[in-house]
């Protein structure tokens, strides 16, 4: 299986091939700098691995939710090189990305995911790792304030993501108690994209290049000012 995943849903931009079990990847935190580092950043990838797209079986992106600017990089990037190879493309969460990246480098099997969505909201999510260490939601993903986030079940929980360092006070209130840590300033990776792009690939979750769209949660991607 020879994968290439691409994540440019938040401050973080990154890219990764999965080669037959093993990955490589690249990651640099640089907010706004996106669209001018992802693809030197595939080339540099593509070229170490010594493929050409059209040697790939499958692409994969975060999807979302996150950045409204750096989703529509990710899905026009991917779409492109669907295209242009014929390739199908796995859409991943980001904030499944994220929790997996926790799980994967920490051991953490009980997550709780929030992306900082500007004005007072978090993208939200919690996740659980199954029998295969791969990270299964737990309800569904949503966008609302921290006052709002659903309770899980259970104790022992872990939070990751920008909206634990923007809505902390706020989040802690909410889940009194139940959270027995958090790494705030933590990204989605390709290298988790990659990953959950090889499982959702076995599943038959591959879809065609102009179906891999971005999922904003939000139903208004921006706001007029009067």
């Amino acid at each position: 299986m020879k994968l290439l995943a691409i994540d440019t849903s938040t401050e973080a931009c990154s890219a990764a091939l999965a080669l037959d079990g093993e990955v490589i990847a690249r990651y640099h935190l640089a907010p706004r700098e996106h669209a001018g580092l992802i693809l030197p950043m595939v080339d540099e990838l593509m070229n170490e691995a010594g493929l050409t797209v059209r040697g790939l079986d499958a692409l994969a992106f975060g999807r979302g939710p996150g950045a409204f600017t750096g989703l529509r990089i990710a899905a026009g990037v991917i779409q492109g090189i669907a295209f242009a190879a014929d390739l199908p493309v796995v859409p991943v969460s980001s904030l499944a990305a994220l929790a997996h990246g926790m799980y994967r480098e920490q051991g953490m099997s009980k997550i709780l995911t929030a992306i900082d969505a500007r004005i007072h909201e978090v993208y939200w999510a919690a996740y659980r790792s199954d029998d295969q260490a791969y990270m299964q939601l737990v309800g569904e993903e949503l966008v609302c304030s921290p006052e709002h986030i659903p309770i899980p079940s259970g104790d022992d929980w872990y939070g990751a993501g920008s909206g634990w360092d923007a809505y902390l006070p706020a989040l802690q209130s909410r889940l009194q108690g139940i959270v027995r840590g958090w790494e705030a300033q933590r990204y989605p990776a390709a290298h988790d994209v990659a990953l959950l792009g090889e499982v959702g690939y076995a599943r038959g979750e591959a879809v065609s290049a102009e179906h891999a769209l971005p999922v904003y949660l939000r139903d208004e991607v921006a706001v007029k000012r009067r």
